[in-house]
């Protein structure tokens, strides 16, 4: 082995170690921005927001521990540690994980959109199959629900008319169903369980005062005030809005998601 040879060994042996603490670090940093940001409330559900808050300060904290033994190495204070056995070759795993989290610090989470509503499917039920109809009656006054508050009020009583004339006020995204009537758009919301991967859409159909539903494109936040009815739509009577007046298009909330 020459010189050159030599010096590019000591030099990749000197950077590889750094390059570990980098990633460490950013991956910590991305995790305290979205926190700080409140983009964390598009990732994950806030009951696990301290996991991701310990985790983030976790890492900055091993990563300034590194960096400080890596610092008396080259001191000489202590002795090289020793080096762990990997299945990719040195340096690559830290590549990795340093660009996924320059990536992430770069381009910021979307929420989730109407194509993506209408490719999951949505649905005016919460789980695969029905509750078994029962004496039901919500503590919260109708006009005061939400939308997910709805969809939960029918997955425990599914028998529309049985919230005939009850007063609306709920607000979603609009998308636009290809199957309902010109004068028809479904107003839904993404629930998350856990994280973003197991977000589902759940929504109702509204029925507008006006003839054509294109003044509100999909994805268009709109406040929908108005009163239950039952229409039969796509083959089966179904539960809907019908607006008492234009929809209120809105800014997008800063939590778009329900849970």
């Amino acid at each position: 082995m020459n010189s050159t040879q030599k010096t590019k060994l000591r030099t990749r042996n000197y950077l590889l170690p750094w390059l570990e603490v980098l990633a460490l670090a950013a991956w910590g940093v991305l995790m305290l921005k979205y926190w700080l940001t409140g983009k964390l409330n598009l990732l994950i559900h806030p009951d696990f927001f301290w996991l991701v808050i310990t985790g983030g300060l976790g890492l900055l904290s091993v990563s300034g521990l590194k960096g400080w033994q890596l610092l008396r190495q080259r001191r000489g204070a202590v002795a090289p540690s020793l080096k762990h056995m990997t299945l990719f070759s040195p340096g690559f795993s830290s590549v990795l994980l340093l660009t996924t989290a320059i990536l992430g610090l770069v381009f910021t989470p979307r929420v989730f959109a109407s194509q993506t509503a209408l490719q999951l499917g949505v649905t005016d039920f919460l789980a695969a199959t029905r509750s078994q109809p029962q004496a039901f009656r919500s503590s919260i006054q109708p006009e005061k629900r939400s939308l997910l508050d709805w969809v939960r009020t029918l997955n425990v009583y599914p028998e529309p008319d049985a919230y005939t004339g009850q007063k609306v006020n709920v607000q979603g995204f609009a998308i636009h169903p290809p199957e309902l009537p010109p004068n028809y758009l479904l107003l839904s919301r993404f629930v998350i369980t856990c994280c973003a991967a197991d977000a589902y859409p759940v929504g109702l159909p509204v029925k507008l005062a006006e003839e054509n539903r294109q003044a509100y494109p999909p994805d268009t936040w709109l406040e929908i005030q108005g009163q239950m009815i039952t229409e039969n739509l796509q083959g089966k009577r179904q539960l809907t809005i019908e607006a008492s007046s234009p929809p209120k298009k809105i800014p997008e909330p800063k939590n778009p998601y329900e849970y």
